[in-house]
């Protein structure tokens, strides 16, 4: 049982979201491509929302009444309708903003969301924050590491080591034809600072109701009308709605079932075991993701600074890591002394009633 425990609470979660950063790198790319093709950002939105709830659906519906699931109240439906207002808003504004920039400037500017969900899981107190605590000394130096690292990568080339030989010349994936990287920059900050709000909301509501299928469905329906509506507003030419069979439809496809689908199903099953800030910890990965991208498929150079900076963050990552996993272990030793978890805070209590649920075989 100890075994099982220790993969499924330690070792499963950082494998799955480092899959899921990667995945979430190439739909940017992706996306980024078709978008330089002529595909609307507010249709592309609409169409991948409506891909994951038409596939979410009916698993979800025969999931239902297969097993005994968690009952739905009015309060947990108006929080998941909230979560899918900020999230679909977020996704709006940060697809506008790539189609200003690049998923490079938006993998960078990303590297803000821990220390964005920190704050507020602190000012929230959905984590502790002990001055002589070395898990909580551990994650902060971690994130602020990790940040620093991905800023290194980014801003610092130094001499090139390597350059990837290409039969043709790079695409134009990652490079922007609008120059409005100044406006695609604020619309990312203020994108990444609901996405931590959001990180923080889906963790409170998967305490009330840990189903993340339903909750994911729920939240892809609202996501859905509220995108769309936004997108009949915003794109009244019809026109802009057909998609061949191209690169878009290939775009809004691959969003559709592993972004907007099984990424948030990802995302929420890891929060509900580990908490906001652990899951966030790896966002700054994602400008290593895309420098790995530009080196392989875009023929682009990687240098010095690559390197340094991917190490450093790997090192805050690690930080990060120890921090959780000695909080994890002085929070066992506190609950086998004291096995009320009443007064427990919200990230400890989820996660051992979690477990317990599990152990006791009901999901």
């Amino acid at each position: 049982m100890t075994r099982k425990r220790s993969f499924y609470m330690d070792f499963l979660p950082p494998v799955v979201i480092i899959g899921n950063e990667c995945v979430d790198m190439a739909l940017l790319t992706l996306f980024k491509a078709a978008t330089l093709q002529g595909m609307n950002n507010h249709v592309f939105v609409a169409y991948a929302y409506a891909v994951a709830t038409s596939f979410l659906l009916p698993i979800t519906f025969f999931r239902r009444r297969s097993r005994v699931v968690h009952p739905l109240s009015f309060s947990i439906i108006c929080k998941i309708v909230l979560l899918g207002a900020i999230g679909s808003s977020c996704q709006i504004m940060g697809y506008i903003a790539i189609n200003y920039s690049s998923p490079t400037l938006s993998a960078a500017i990303g590297n803000l969301v821990p220390a964005f969900t920190f704050m507020l899981a602190v000012i929230f107190r959905m984590e502790k924050l002990a001055a002589k605590s070395r898990s909580s000394n551990a994650k902060i130096l971690g994130s602020i590491i990790s940040i620093v690292g991905a800023f290194v990568l980014t801003f610092y080339k130094g001499p090139s080591i390597m350059h990837s030989s290409s039969l043709h010349q790079p695409i134009g994936f990652l490079k922007s034809v609008d120059s409005s990287w100044v406006i695609a920059g604020i619309l990312l900050t203020v994108e990444y600072l609901m996405f931590s709000l959001w990180y923080i909301l889906l963790v409170h509501v998967l305490k009330e109701f840990p189903d993340e299928p339903t909750l994911v469905l729920l939240y892809s329906i609202t996501a859905t009308i509220l995108s769309t509506v936004v997108a009949l507003l915003s794109v009244p030419n019809a026109s802009a709605w057909k998609i061949g069979l191209n690169l878009s439809l290939i775009s809004i496809v691959s969003s559709g079932i592993l972004g907007k689908l099984i990424g948030n199903i990802v995302y929420a099953w890891s929060m509900r075991l580990k908490g906001a800030v652990y899951v966030t910890s790896f966002k700054p990965l994602q400008i290593v993701i895309s420098v790995a991208l530009s080196v392989i498929f875009l023929g682009d150079t990687l240098h010095v600074g690559s390197i340094i900076g991917a190490l450093i963050i790997s090192i805050g990552l690690y930080a990060v890591m120890w921090g959780k996993s000695r909080e994890e272990i002085e929070e066992d030793v506190g609950s086998s002394e004291s096995p009320s978890t009443d007064n427990a805070p919200l990230l400890q209590s989820c996660r051992i009633e979690t477990f317990e649920n599990k152990t006791n075989g009901i999901v």
